[in-house]
């Protein structure tokens, strides 16, 4: 019988595609408190800084390239019907075929009006300035879940991994919620397999399989494993 597979990524497969994380040294976020250009309290205090930030991130993952990671795990949607939850605002998951990607915390390349929230705008890699209005008036800002801000579609995450035979989990530390709570809406029987160079400290009776890889190299590696496991998808 097919299983019910899930897979949740977080920055670190997106950082092997050069998309640096606010952790990473030289990064974008190195020269900027993380609460001035990721939390509503941020965009209340300085509308210009956060649009300037998110101009510079929307340009930087416009021409950002899928990586051998992004496609195996388009692979393996295609051979289980497996769903995505993503922690990372870039589309690389799109870009490499994958489909039903859930993006819990927005999409970098879209925009949307901050009095108006169902006006939303595929910008690519066009920036956007104070002053560039809704035709409702409201300002438009990055269509980004910022800290202060309520999780729109975590409620969908969380009946996704409900029905969960396995989840596969890359490149986050499950350390920032509410995704890291997605491991507790999983029944006791499904298996966790993660991909990450360091294994995270997650609280759970679930049966754990750690590949200590990269996505790039460890995701085509389970993949193999998957369908030496179940040969009829």
């Amino acid at each position: 019988m097919k299983p019910n597979v899930v897979i949740l990524t977080g920055a670190g497969i997106s950082a092997e595609s050069g998309l640096l994380t606010f952790r990473d040294s030289g990064g974008l976020w190195e020269n900027y408190d993380v609460m001035d250009v990721a939390s509503i309290d941020g965009w209340y205090r300085n509308p210009t800084l956060i649009l300037e930030f998110y101009n510079k991130r929307r340009l930087q993952a416009y021409h950002a390239l899928p990586n051998a990671g992004h496609s195996a795990i388009a692979d393996i949607q295609q051979y289980f019907g497996a769903k995505l939850i993503t922690q990372n605002v870039d589309d690389l998951h799109e870009r490499s075929g994958s489909t039903q990607v859930l993006h819990l915390h927005g999409e970098l390349g879209k925009v949307r009006s901050e009095t108006h929230p169902d006006y939303i705008l595929d910008m690519g890699d066009a920036p956007i300035q104070l002053g560039e209005l809704c035709p409702n008036g409201g300002q438009l800002r990055p269509h980004i879940v910022w800290f202060g801000e309520m999780v729109p579609l975590i409620e969908v995450a969380a009946e996704w991994c409900s029905t969960a035979d396995i989840l596969i989990v890359v490149g986050t530390t499950l350390e920032v919620y509410p995704a890291a709570g997605l491991i507790m809406d999983m029944p006791d029987h499904a298996k966790i397999y993660i991909v990450d160079p360091v294994k995270p400290l997650i609280h759970s009776h679930h049966k754990v399989h750690h590949f200590a890889e990269n996505g790039t190299t460890g995701l085509p590696t389970l993949f193999k494993l998957l369908k030496e496991t179940y040969p009829n998808g």
